[in-house]
């Protein structure tokens, strides 16, 4: 096992040594390490040989700088973000191994097929940071993990925007990219209205990334640029736009019938308190019903009252009679009786 382990750990040297990152700044990554050699090898490897093991992959986490110099894949400094998504990436192909409990020769080859993973993807990392363009903001150098306000040198061209916009309605040239407001030493957006190749007016100068020109006519179709500017007079982008003014738009206008008018003219309710034709018929139903049967009992009343018997009306008159005697009657002063008016002698 002696000479085979020994070989495995050849391999994750030779392996790490030519991979790039600068993890080994982040202080995660060192805990992560300690932990790695203080917890996790002695309960996974034969003591003898977790020096050398652990030995090499400090080694190799701290060569991580060391990679050839590319002004389109590395230059020796990258920025927070991209240190933040390396040292996350580490961590958690590191849990990922300690979580698995594999040990002795397994561990090393599991090790050394993470960090060459994790190395690949440092580089499309990295790459991707350098392509957004130039800014100024702090940076970190792998070599020392300093930090320090740096300029990432590409082309600040950012090419060519065609811009079409119809007539009478609003131009809008934007200027900003998403890096603009994560950058330091940035100064102002110029626009400028290009004649020619040696003439051009500068529209507007500000901290305003956009420039509007409101009902656009063909006098305003051309070239236009965009320039922001740094502390250090240089630009840190240049966009260049095309500018094509199309024919006004037609908008179609629809008659209105009569009807439509004055209905627009005459007081109505709100469209929320307009009543339902299924409720105004429903009500107009119910009020006809209710109107037929007064008329039909008034009806059946009447026709009762005109043509009942001779003795039946009347016993109606004679009680009407009686009730009208009684009633005059009841109104008449009674005479008073004789012991009660006479004088009484003694």
């Amino acid at each position: 096992m002696g000479p085979q382990v020994a070989l495995l750990v050849a391999a994750l040297a030779g392996c790490l040594l030519p991979a790039g990152g600068c993890v080994i700044c982040d202080q995660r990554v060192v805990a992560a390490l300690d932990a790695l050699e203080k917890e996790y090898l002695p309960t996974h490897m034969a003591r003898e040989r977790q020096g050398q093991v652990m030995e090499t992959i400090r080694q190799t986490v701290r060569n991580f700088w060391d990679l050839p110099y590319l002004e389109d894949a590395f230059m020796g400094v990258i920025d927070e973000a991209t240190m933040e998504t390396s040292v996350l990436g580490f961590l958690r192909s590191m849990t990922l191994i300690t979580n698995s409990d594999i040990a002795d020769d397994t561990f090393v080859k599991e090790f050394s097929w993470m960090l060459t993973l994790e190395k690949a993807a440092f580089q499309r990392n990295v790459a991707r940071f350098q392509r957004e363009g130039m800014m100024l903001q702090p940076l970190i150098w792998c070599s020392n993990c300093k930090k320090q306000l740096h300029v990432c040198r590409k082309s600040t061209d950012c090419g060519v925007r065609h811009i079409n916009v119809h007539g009478k309605e609003d131009l809008v040239l934007d200027c900003e990219l998403h890096w603009h407001k994560l950058s330091q030493g940035l100064t102002y957006y110029s626009f400028y209205r290009v004649w020619g190749s040696n003439s051009e007016t500068l529209v507007y100068k500000g901290k305003q990334p956009t420039l509007t020109k409101p009902l656009v006519g063909p006098e305003d179709a051309g070239d236009y640029r965009c320039e922001l500017g740094t502390v250090r007079s240089l630009p840190a982008t240049v966009i260049h736009f095309k500018v094509t003014v199309l024919p006004q738009r037609i908008i179609e206008e629809t008659p209105t019938s009569n009807f439509e008018t004055e209905e627009q003219l005459s007081p109505t309710l709100p469209p929320s308190e307009h009543p339902k034709p299924e409720k105004v018929l429903r009500s107009l139903l119910v009020g006809l019903l209710i109107w037929g049967f007064v008329v039909l009992i008034i009806s059946f009343v009447t026709a009762v009252l005109c043509f009942l018997p001779g003795n039946v009306m009347d016993s109606i008159k004679s009680w009407f009679l009686t009730n009208k005697v009684a009633a005059l009657q009841s109104q008449v002063p009674k005479a008073p009786k004789e012991n009660d008016t006479a004088p009484s002698h003694k």
